[in-house]
């Protein structure tokens, strides 16, 4: 009996053992564990065509940044899949952005800050957070332009007289207040300590409109895009009196930007990708790294340039962080502008 207690005994104890030591095998594979499925469901991906939605007809940003990422990674040999690009254009990006909202990976959409706007402003029940952000790809920079003969001679000058008179000033904007014109300027008049609410902005259907109104004195100054203005700056027919960017801009070096004229503020009109909710992490690594080689090419940085456009590139992970501090800095604008309670 005595023997037979022994041996039962002994047999538990190895059962214990055999038992904590494939427990600790399996912990001590449970880190590579995430790593090995990220990996295999790169090396799978992609098994279909791949979609890239711009979410606006033809012949815009967004249709021109689509279809350069199309060409550049296919020129180079980064994706050798089948690449084509759609358009779903209405809604100031939204009807793109549900058609993506329903797709797998094999489909991403170009974005811009309007992807945060329109749920803030009430727009659109789509959030940032209902897609997966892939990466923040290039910034235009926003100007604020006088006539030739303005009194003004600086950026600066410009806020000294709003301080004093925050409505006594037209300033030219299109198409609509909320956009990246709008709020940029705002932010640069609030950081100056303007009362923002009583500005006196103009509203005009597109930056040629802008371009007229500026030329027939019918406004004292407009924010806009560099690009709308960048011509009739180096003709001398309008002046551009500051840039939102961080450094000066080298098609336009005699323009000090915002921080140079004690106002401290740096303003991005970006473009990103992104894509529909619940991709998989090896889906994400897949495009963090095919968008980050396409970036580094010389094709890249000539479109770059020849579309006056900078380079402002963030990761996957860095985008999700720059989203953030965006739609927090975009819902304290809205707000502080009145167009939001």
């Amino acid at each position: 009996m005595k023997k037979l207690f022994s041996l039962i005994v002994i047999l538990s104890l190895l059962f214990v053992v055999a038992a904590c030591s494939s427990q600790q095998e399996s912990s001590s594979n449970g880190g590579g564990s995430n790593e090995s499925e990220k990996s295999s469901e790169k090396a799978s991906f992609p098994t279909d065509n791949i979609e890239i939605v711009a979410p606006a007809s033809p012949g815009g940003g967004w249709d021109g940044t689509a279809r350069a990422i199309q060409k550049i990674l296919k020129d180079e040999n980064i994706i050798t899949e089948n690449m084509n690009v759609v358009n779903k254009p209405g809604g100031g990006g939204e009807v793109g952005w549900q058609y993506l909202s329903k797709q797998d990976a094999h489909h991403l959409a170009i974005n811009s800050s309007l992807v945060l706007t329109n749920n803030l402003l009430g727009k659109s029940k789509l959030t940032y957070n209902d897609f997966t952000p892939i990466a923040i790809l290039t910034s235009e920079w926003i100007g604020t332009v006088v006539p030739k003969d303005s009194q003004f001679e600086t950026g600066a000058e410009i806020m000294e007289a709003l301080k004093a008179d925050p409505t006594s000033l037209k300033i030219g904007l299109a198409p609509a207040l909320g956009n990246n014109d709008h709020l940029s300027f705002v932010q640069a008049a609030k950081t100056y300590g303007v009362d923002v609410t009583k500005l006196n902005f103009m509203i005009y259907e597109s930056g040629g409109d802008i371009v007229t109104a500026l030329l027939g004195g019918h406004i004292d100054f407009a924010t806009t895009g560099v690009s709308e203005v960048v011509e009739q700056h180096q003709s001398g027919n309008l002046k551009i009196v500051a840039v939102t960017s961080e450094e000066r801009m080298e098609e336009i070096p005699d323009v000090a930007t915002w921080t140079e004229q004690g106002v401290d503020m740096v303003f991005p009109h970006w473009r990103g990708i992104m894509g529909p909710p619940n991709m998989a992490e090896g889906e994400i690594a897949y495009w963090d790294e095919k968008i980050s080689a396409m970036v580094e090419t010389d094709a890249w940085k000539t479109l770059l340039k020849n579309n006056g456009w900078s380079s402002y590139y963030k990761s996957s992970s860095e985008t999700v962080e720059f989203l953030n501090q965006q739609n927090q800095n975009y819902d304290t604008l809205l707000s502080e502008s009145g167009l939001i309670e």
